[in-house]
């Protein structure tokens, strides 16, 4: 197959203490801690790493720190593995560290990695059944809160690209290492699709007119209910909404961003469209509306008695 998912992520951070504090307020699991670097893992293993003095060979930063350092690719037999290398080198440097890990770059200059994909099985997710009239599925059990909310996957990155230049760094990624355009939104930006995952994307490259950085990185999660909880929480404990609950129009998944210390925004993202070959690539000479929906209220309005 080739890429299955994506197996890392690693940020350049200023404030360790603070994006410590923000991933396990946001839900993951937090494995080893020094005074330099923190790793925090999913519940299917993908692993995050948060260093105050990343890797030297990682590449240069693309925009001021706090950010993003690297993406690392999870591909799933060795044979493959060596293919996706070989294509990656053939035109750039990959180094590969004692953990069978090769980085390299892509035409942007973000760090991209390559491994063999280590996934972990998938605790069975409570996912709430819902009642409807003619559709019962839940008898006789009350629902209360979903509590802390535990994201089950990374299941994309976006990164924003220089428009200049946009054709090509898309192609390093569908000619060199299998992914699909799933969304071509001409204005905007480019949805893709990695070889052995059924997401409508796993990756987002996003048209900015001069500058390169992280979007954001988005998680998984069971159902509404833990998107709603999940950013309830993040504000109670002092953080920032990026963007008001909403539903996606490309992708169709529900959403919440939050503003992360460590750059960008993180998002709790459930109820994603799965698409297989027979989706193709649709383009789109406009822009989509950024969502089907967000949420409004009447107290949004100032001196408006309800708010």
């Amino acid at each position: 197959m080739g890429i299955q998912r994506i197996e890392s992520v690693t940020y350049g951070v200023d404030d360790l203490d603070r994006c410590v504090r923000f991933f396990e307020d946001f839900g993951l699991a937090l494995v080893r801690r020094t005074g330099e670097r923190a790793t925090f893992e999913t519940l299917v293993g993908q692993t995050l790493h948060l260093d105050t003095v990343p890797d030297p060979s990682l590449p240069q930063p693309l925009e001021a720190s706090p950010t993003i350092r690297e993406v690392v690719w999870g591909v799933d037999t060795p044979e493959r593995l060596e293919t996706l290398v070989t294509a990656v080198a053939a035109d750039r440097e990959v180094v590969t560290t004692d953990d069978g890990t090769h980085h390299s770059v892509d035409e942007t200059g973000f760090g991209l990695g390559l491994t063999l994909a280590r996934p972990r099985e998938l605790p069975v997710p409570e996912v709430r059944r819902p009642n409807v009239s003619g559709s019962v599925r839940r008898w006789n059990e009350s629902l209360g809160p979903v509590g802390q909310v535990r994201p089950l996957r990374m299941c994309h990155v976006a990164l924003n690209i220089p428009k200049e230049g946009q054709e090509r760094a898309v192609a390093f990624y569908t000619d060199r290492l299998g992914f699909r355009a799933t969304d071509i939104v001409k204005p905007m930006g480019t949805f893709m699709q990695c070889e052995g995952d059924d997401d409508q994307h796993n990756f987002l490259l996003c048209h900015r007119p001069d500058r390169a950085g992280v979007n954001h990185v988005s998680y998984e999660v069971p159902g509404f209910d833990d998107v709603i909880e999940g950013g309830n929480h993040m504000i109670a404990q002092g953080w920032t909404e990026a963007r008001r609950l909403g539903r996606h129009t490309v992708g169709s998944n529900v959403f919440r961003f939050i503003h992360a210390p460590c750059g960008g925004r993180v998002e709790y993202a459930a109820d994603m469209d799965r698409v297989d070959d027979s989706y193709g690539t649709r383009v789109h000479e406009t822009t989509p509306p950024h969502h089907i929906w967000t949420l409004r209220s009447s107290r949004d309005t100032p001196g408006d008695p309800a708010s």
